[in-house]
């Protein structure tokens, strides 16, 4: 029985009429990740950079977040053809590759998810949840269509090149991570620094320039509408562990007296 392929998250940018909101989900956890799905936000991005999450996790989070009117994008540790292609015979299908600091970065990680002629991408569909085990019709020839490639904007060397690196051909968006990006700037810990928010919005013109969609991470609601009005067309406004860790604490904070202090209102 053939099977149809979902649109990619190229697809849903350039459909949209307003900017894509958000999600980490760094859990590791399935029933969170389809907990988040069910959220009413439009993507969820899988992390594997600084997340527990390894190939079985993340296929496992594939299938429980399928069905849901949501976008998934995972993120490898590294710009890796070898890893790439693990991914994307996972069956995912938007990629947003980290440290992407130049044009020849850029160019392999695009070329890591094609097939020859066009790129260096492995030859598994048969064995593959990708082509679902060769029940997407023409896969092979087709499989380009069905993945979309963010590259991740996060140092200096990544800003003085993003003209270039938004020009190659394969690279559908690119998104700006502040706190890389301030630690490369000298300023740890310092995402809300003028000087990063300018790198940042130097990036957002740049893309709006070169027709590409560009987006990025900001927890601080002041700071996420300052980038939606500068252009952002998709954005990381929370992440699930994020939200526990706040949550349980305020509970602590509600019903847990501190030594010597006055006892919690109930």
């Amino acid at each position: 029985m053939p099977f149809r392929i979902e649109d990619t998250f190229r697809s849903a940018l350039a459909e949209a009429d307003r900017p894509l909101a958000g999600m980490w989900v760094c859990s590791g956890s399935p029933l969170v990740a389809e907990l988040c799905a069910g959220s009413g936000l439009d993507w969820l991005l899988v992390d594997a950079e600084h997340s527990p999450n390894g190939l079985e996790s993340i296929l496992a989070q594939l299938q429980a977040v399928n069905g849901y009117p949501v976008h998934a994008m995972v993120r490898p540790p590294v710009n890796d053809t070898v890893l790439i292609k693990q991914y994307l015979d996972l069956g995912v299908q938007n990629l947003l590759i980290p440290m992407v600091n130049s044009l020849a970065e850029a160019e392999a990680a695009v070329a890591a998810t094609r097939y020859p002629p066009q790129g260096v991408r492995g030859v598994g569909s048969a064995l593959a949840r990708a082509a679902r085990w060769n029940r997407v019709p023409d896969y092979l020839a087709r499989a380009s269509d069905t993945i979309s490639v963010t590259v991740q904007i996060e140092s200096t060397a990544a800003v003085e090149a993003v003209e270039d690196i938004l020009a190659v051909d394969g690279v559908d968006a690119v998104f700006i991570g502040p706190s890389d990006l301030a630690a490369s700037m000298g300023l740890l810990g310092q995402q809300e620094h003028p000087q990063v928010r300018a790198a940042v919005d130097h990036c957002l013109s740049a893309a709006q320039a070169a027709g590409k969609p560009a987006g990025v991470n900001a927890f601080n609601p002041d700071t996420a509408r300052h980038y939606l009005a500068n252009g952002a067309a998709f954005i990381l406004v929370g992440a699930d562990v994020a939200i526990l860790a706040r949550g349980s604490e305020a509970l602590a904070g509600k019903y847990i007296t501190p030594a010597g202090g006055t006892p919690a209102s109930y």
